[in-house]
């Protein structure tokens, strides 16, 4: 079983600063990539950043140059600086660990969501 548990979300005026953190435990045997998705009401979730373990990122263009995800390989933890926040980063963030259990089991998983509201 793995679990992934986020921290850090909360409220914050448009121009504020937020960081997220996700630590993923459990039956871990490699771990590719790990990322962050949002869903705003009544939207679909959509990807807002993700990272592999050779350091590779993407971002939604709506974010780039904004926020920044970073990733420590030997913690199993990624975090997301998100900066010059906007009222339509509100939503609630999903942290997302695509991974190994064994050699030849892998899955998706994803973390309970943490709210990000953004004031203007």
């Amino acid at each position: 079983q793995v679990q992934l548990v986020e921290s850090g979300g909360g409220a914050v005026q448009a121009g504020g600063s937020l960081t997220l953190s996700c630590s993923a435990s459990g039956s871990i045997f490699s771990l590719v990539s790990m990322g962050w998705y949002r869903q705003a009401p009544g939207k679909q979730r959509e990807l807002v950043a993700t990272t592999n373990s050779g350091g590779a990122t993407d971002y939604a263009d709506s974010v780039k140059g904004r926020f920044t995800i970073s990733r420590d390989n030997a913690k199993n933890t990624v975090s997301l600086q998100m900066n010059s926040l906007k009222p339509e980063d509100t939503a609630i963030y999903y942290c997302n660990a695509y991974l190994y259990t064994t050699p030849r089991q892998w899955s998706d998983y994803w973390g309970q969501g943490t709210q990000v509201t953004v004031s203007s």
